[in-house]
């Protein structure tokens, strides 16, 4: 038998990013760090890495709020964490929009495919959408955060339960970190 969702809001929080290029593991890096402590019962940490379509389905089991936890380059300096909230994508990628490729999916391309698979299962996207970003020194190839990036994971941890402490994620409890759409 399994046991029922969590009563209330749930929330996914998803580290996304390829470890083999440097900074841009740093969502992968925060997301199992996260999943090391106590979380309340609503929220689920998961290692997405470069597995965006696989995200894009877990996403159809039904969460209220979306946490995607991904290096950001907006050109401040390395270590810089954002928070950026993103809108919803819409039912379908814009026309033109390249085909798929599971290992490079933004997460414009995610949503944009969670919206065609609600479209046609029913099923309906979360209602919040973040991005706890940090601004990388380097996504060369290369195992490893460089030393500002690795910095600031522990900052991002202590930035994401701060956004989950009241139930949902919420930009205007962290009025420390850049908010913008």
């Amino acid at each position: 038998m399994n046991p029922s969702p969590p009563a209330g809001p749930r929330t996914l929080v998803a580290g996304i990013g390829n470890i083999f290029l440097r900074d841009d593991g740093f969502g992968v890096e925060t997301a199992r760090r996260l999943s090391e402590r106590d979380q309340p019962e609503h929220v689920e940490v998961v290692d997405i890495g470069v597995r965006g379509v696989h995200l894009a389905y877990q996403l159809l089991d039904g969460y209220d709020a979306l946490v995607l936890v991904d290096a950001t380059a907006r050109g401040e300096a390395p270590g810089t964490l954002y928070v950026i909230e993103h809108e919803v994508a819409g039912p379908s990628p814009a026309p033109g929009a390249p085909a798929l490729d599971g290992h490079r999916m933004t997460p414009d391309t995610v949503l944009a495919l969670l919206g065609t698979l609600c479209a046609g299962t029913g099923g309906r996207p979360p209602r919040r959408v973040l991005v706890v970003g940090c601004e990388p020194a380097s996504v060369d190839e290369g195992i490893g955060l460089s030393a500002p990036v690795s910095d600031a994971v522990p900052e991002a941890v202590r930035l994401i339960e701060e956004l989950l402490r009241n139930g949902e994620p919420s930009v205007a409890q962290v009025p420390t970190a850049e908010a913008s759409t």
